[in-house]
């Protein structure tokens, strides 16, 4: 018994050592900054000096702010790319997940974008976008149309980014549910043949409930993606677009805590997105839980 009691501390003893790097990292890297940050929306500081308590002087601030309403606008405004890219990435699965000449190839075409850097993607398009001389301008006068400069007109520069951004990701969703459908049993789709169900009926009562885990899981993510664009706004429109129109919350953040040098204000633009994403994600959970138990 004592040999086995001393064998079990020694090996407790191990694995308390091989969790102790991740739970030090995460108490590091993540809680203290997290903790640091919160107390840093209650103080009038520069990110260098000393901090002052101002109490919700931040606070009052922002929801008096018309940039950050305008900046939340654009962040909510672009993530109507996310059930566009959603539906795309099913359409794609689905139809790279026949056994077709090329599929394979395909399906490397799609995900390269997703392992390409997001700088390089975003320069590139940001080229391609270009009034004068850009690819998208080219293409579309072959057809006959005159296509606007897409970056420096209020108008145009959100739907661009959000073609980019589904461009730029749809490969990662388009796997996710590729590995998915090919989960599925094909017994499910050979007996609703042998019932006479349509294409319609088999992808609403068998494919579509089948692939649903996926759908939340990139629903969700997706989401918390959104609601921190920052990299391709911040290279394509580097002054947050004509008239704020592309600007995001977190790069309004940024320009206030490195440009204006407002580290306390930006802190508290920042704790109140972390609490929108907590709590969309919470609704996306609760939603989640319904759904299942309904469907039980």
């Amino acid at each position: 018994m004592k040999a086995k009691s001393s064998l079990y501390r020694k090996e407790s003893y191990y694995g308390y050592l091989f969790v102790l790097a991740p739970v030090v990292g995460y108490l590091l890297f993540t809680m203290y900054p997290l903790l640091y940050s919160l107390y840093g929306s209650f103080t009038d500081w520069d990110g260098l000096g000393q901090m002052t308590f101002i109490g919700l002087g931040n606070f009052k601030d922002i929801l008096a702010d018309e940039l950050f309403y305008k900046a939340s606008f654009n962040t909510i405004f672009m993530m109507i790319g996310i059930p566009i890219e959603i539906t795309l990435a099913l359409l794609l699965a689905m139809g790279l997940n026949r056994k077709m000449f090329g599929t394979t190839t395909f399906r490397v075409i799609y995900y390269v974008p997703v392992i390409s850097s997001l700088a390089a993607v975003s320069i590139l398009w940001q080229w391609a976008y270009n009034g004068d001389y850009g690819l998208v301008n080219q293409f579309l006068a072959l057809f006959g149309f005159e296509g606007p400069n897409w970056l420096t007109d209020k108008y145009t520069v959100k739907p661009a980014l959000i073609l980019m951004m589904i461009w730029k990701n749809i490969g990662y969703s388009m796997l996710l549910y590729l590995a998915a459908l090919q989960s599925v049993p094909k017994d499910y789709y050979e007996a609703a043949q042998l019932d006479g169900a349509n294409s319609w009926n088999i992808f609403w009562n068998i494919t579509f409930p089948m692939v649903k885990p996926v759908t939340f899981f990139i629903v969700v993510t997706k989401i918390i993606g959104g609601a921190q664009i920052f990299t391709e706004v911040n290279i394509m429109t580097p002054t947050g677009g004509p008239e704020y129109s592309s600007a995001t919350v977190v790069f309004y953040v940024w320009k206030k805590a490195f440009e204006n040098l407002q580290m306390g204000y930006a802190s508290g633009m920042a704790m109140l997105l972390g609490l929108f994403i907590f709590v969309i994600t919470l609704v996306q959970f609760r939603m989640n839980e319904r759904s299942s138990k309904d469907m039980e």
